[in-house]
């Protein structure tokens, strides 16, 4: 499933295309949306919140956006008038047309047409790389969540969408081996200031880059744990330990040595170089 960083850069491979444009053709396959017709409206910006891609688009005093969420398969693709598409036609969501492309929604596990005051964002809590990023926001709602479950793991609280928006499995992984954290150790003892500002640098840091490194080491040593199964950790050579979750983009990879189950800690959290 892709990451806030993700959607963050898709937004902006995909602004240029529309943006300022008139849109010749709208077509939403969707059945709640399939009387829709944006038809005329002028697309004012491509925009990312969280892990979703928001299109803004407005008509004299009338303003909407498209609002989408990829899921797990989903994509937006730009295609030529007329250009034969590069994935079957029976998965398009949502086909955006102007003078001089198609932007196509492939597989998207949501698709909406909202307000322009993202009511339906209203549940997230702050976008990790949004221009309103708020630290103490996100470390409150950590608190919050701790009061309402003292048990809730680090693992969990990272994914929560409501507490800071755009963290995925990937970084879920690297964060908790950044903090010296097993995955199952309550987040109520771990620094979640720390936590929140480890957030922000990793996703703020890999927004635009091509290839996503969140270890800040030379080469190919992309990832501190993540999809490393078996493979000896970066900085103590124990054999990372994979747990498989319930849904296959849940997967959770840790260091049983630097990432020790509570109570087992011998040695200091290892820190990010």
């Amino acid at each position: 499933m892709p990451e806030g960083d993700s959607l963050f850069a898709l937004a902006a491979r995909l602004r240029p295309i529309p943006a300022g444009k008139t849109l010749r053709r709208t077509d939403f396959r969707v059945p709640r949306l399939a009387t829709v017709d944006l038809s005329g409206w002028r697309v004012d910006d491509v925009r990312s919140v969280g892990k979703h891609l928001l299109i803004d688009v407005s008509d004299d005093d009338r303003r909407c956006t498209i609002r989408s969420h990829l899921g797990m398969d989903g994509s937006w693709r730009v295609f030529a008038p007329g250009q034969r598409w590069s994935k079957p036609g029976h998965t398009a969501r949502a086909v955006i047309g102007v003078d001089d492309a198609e932007v196509v929604g492939f597989a998207l596990r949501e698709l909406h047409v909202d307000g322009r005051d993202d009511d339906g964002l209203a549940h997230l809590g702050p976008d990790l790389l949004g221009p309103g990023w708020d630290a103490e926001r996100a470390v409150a709602n950590l608190a919050a969540a701790v009061e309402r479950d003292p048990g809730l793991t680090v693992s969990a609280a990272l994914l929560d969408q409501r507490i800071m928006a755009g963290v995925g499995n990937i970084y879920r992984n690297e964060i908790c081996f950044l903090l010296g954290a097993h995955p199952s150790t309550p987040i109520a003892d771990v620094d979640t200031q720390k936590a929140v500002a480890l957030a922000r640098e990793l996703l703020w840091d890999n927004r635009l880059r091509p290839i996503r490194n969140t270890t800040g080491l030379p080469g190919r040593a992309n990832h501190w744990v993540y999809g490393r199964e078996n493979r000896p950790c970066r900085r103590c050579g124990t054999a990372i330990a994979r747990m498989a979750g319930r849904d296959r983009d849940r997967v959770t990879y840790y260091c049983p040595t630097c990432q020790p189950a509570i109570g087992s800690r011998t040695d200091p959290a290892p820190g990010r170089k």
